[in-house]
C-alpha cells in the first residue's frame, strides 16, 4: 500500500502583545506565507524535496517528521486523536503560530 499526507491550514494565529515586546517589527501580524484552507498533498517525490519550495522551511522543519511518518504508512497519533490518520500541529513561531492538519490517506 502506499500512501500519502494531506496538509492543511487550519488557523493562522496572532500574539499582538508578544510582537509589541519582543519582535523588531512589532506590527508583523500574521504569517503571510499561509492562508487558512490552503491545501498540500505530499508523497515520497515532494518530500524529499521538501515541497520543491512551495512550503515555508520553519514550519518545514517543524512537522517533516510526522508527514514522514504517515508516508510510511504510520499511525500519526494513536491513541492521542480520535483518528489515528490524523494529526493537529504547528510551527514554531512563537508570536505568530500556523496551525496545520496532517492526514494520511491510504492508496491501494
Amino acid at each position: 500500500m502506499k500512501h500519502k499526507c494531506k496538509i492543511t491550514v487550519l488557523r493562522r494565529e496572532c500574539y499582538t502583545d508578544l510582537q509589541k515586546e519582543y519582535l523588531a517589527d512589532p506590527e508583523a501580524g500574521k504569517c503571510e506565507f499561509f492562508k487558512e484552507g490552503d491545501e498540500f498533498i505530499v508523497d515520497n517525490n515532494d518530500f524529499f524535496r521538501m515541497m520543491h519550495g512551495k512550503f515555508c522551511s520553519e514550519a518545514w522543519d517543524c512537522i517533516s517528521r510526522y508527514v514522514y511518518a504517515a508516508l510510511q504508512g504510520g499511525s500519526i497519533m494513536d491513541g492521542w486523536s480520535k483518528d489515528k490518520k490524523v494529526m493537529i500541529t504547528c510551527c514554531n513561531d512563537g508570536t505568530r503560530p500556523v496551525i496545520f492538519k496532517l492526514e494520511r490517506i491510504d492508496e491501494i
